[in-house]
């Protein structure tokens, strides 16, 4: 009683932590409270279901029926005081630096992420760890559209790199990092020299649009060996084949452990299928990625 939402939430993950599904609208104010709610302690973000035509209906079904099982299996954590945050770092000589070398080299590593449950706390943790030259970054976090682009925005205010919703035909530099629009799939491709994005509509794979495995496949084609993937917390199998694929191409593989997921799904997977080379805690994994960059 007398007590909205947010300050429920907090309260509740501080004294008595439990799975937290969070459920809200496609406007501005909705991102960032489920945001906010994400950094509380909810386990996942889902769309609030609209009338419209049946195929959304019936994708929404999967959404929430997969939110759910995986809220059922997520290891919940009583939320402590965050710490401080140290002030940005200006990169911008660096990515201008790198951008030209990424342009005339054709040896330049490309670093893919996929996450879902769990994945936007472990996605700050891993990009706040990394310098402001680190190679290019493509990422895949399961999150509803409009979403993501208010989760960018808030990593790109805390990182040494600069982070950004990916939008068609973006360009991958060091020192910056492309994060999948909800609802959209994200893919790497390449000419020449050039590592770009492609943003496409397409039906949703391994259950998921934006999908891991689609990712993961485009990179698995056009960087090979040139790739670095990680594949972190969530619930399902999104991206063990296609992290499989990226193994069989001559790229280095990471997935996150156990003891750090949230859920232990989609890293299992990936490790059961012999896709990947290293295993690694969530505050290890940047130090791995920067080794095999």
């Amino acid at each position: 009683p007398r007590m909205y939402g947010l300050a429920f939430l907090k309260k509740l993950m501080s004294q008595h932590p439990l799975p937290v599904i969070m459920c809200s609208s496609l406007t501005e104010t909705g991102s960032e409270t489920a945001l906010k709610a994400i950094e509380y302690g909810a386990v996942e973000i889902i769309q609030k279901p609209r009338m419209g035509t049946k195929k959304f209906l019936e994708e929404s079904k999967i959404v929430i029926c997969d939110a759910v099982k995986a809220a059922a299996a997520a290891r919940v954590r009583r939320l402590s005081p965050a710490g401080g945050v140290e002030p940005k770092l200006t990169a911008d000589a660096v990515l201008e630096k790198a951008s030209s070398k990424a342009m005339i080299q054709t040896t330049e590593k490309v670093i893919v992420v996929g996450a879902s449950t769990g994945g936007t706390e472990a996605l700050r943790v891993f990009l706040e760890a990394l310098p402001a030259d680190v190679s290019g970054i493509v990422i895949v976090q399961h999150m509803p559209e409009n979403f993501t682009r208010a989760f960018a925005n808030r990593l790109d205010g805390i990182c040494r790199i600069q982070v950004k919703e990916a939008e068609d035909n973006d360009t991958v530099i060091r020192g910056r990092a492309l994060i999948a629009p909800g609802n959209r799939h994200l893919l790497l491709k390449r000419s020449g020299a050039r590592y770009y994005v492609e943003v496409k509509d397409g039906p949703l794979v391994s259950r998921h649009r934006p999908s891991v495995d689609v990712l993961f496949r485009s990179a698995a084609r056009y960087a090979g060996k040139n790739a670095v993937g990680v594949i972190m917390t969530g619930m399902g199998d999104d991206g063990a084949r296609g992290m499989l694929e990226m193994k069989e191409a001559g790229a280095f593989t990471i997935a996150q452990n156990e003891e750090t997921c949230v859920v232990f799904g989609m890293p299992h997977e990936a490790i059961k299928k012999g896709g990947v080379d290293k295993v690694l805690p969530l505050e290890a994994i940047a130090a791995g990625v920067l080794r095999a960059c």
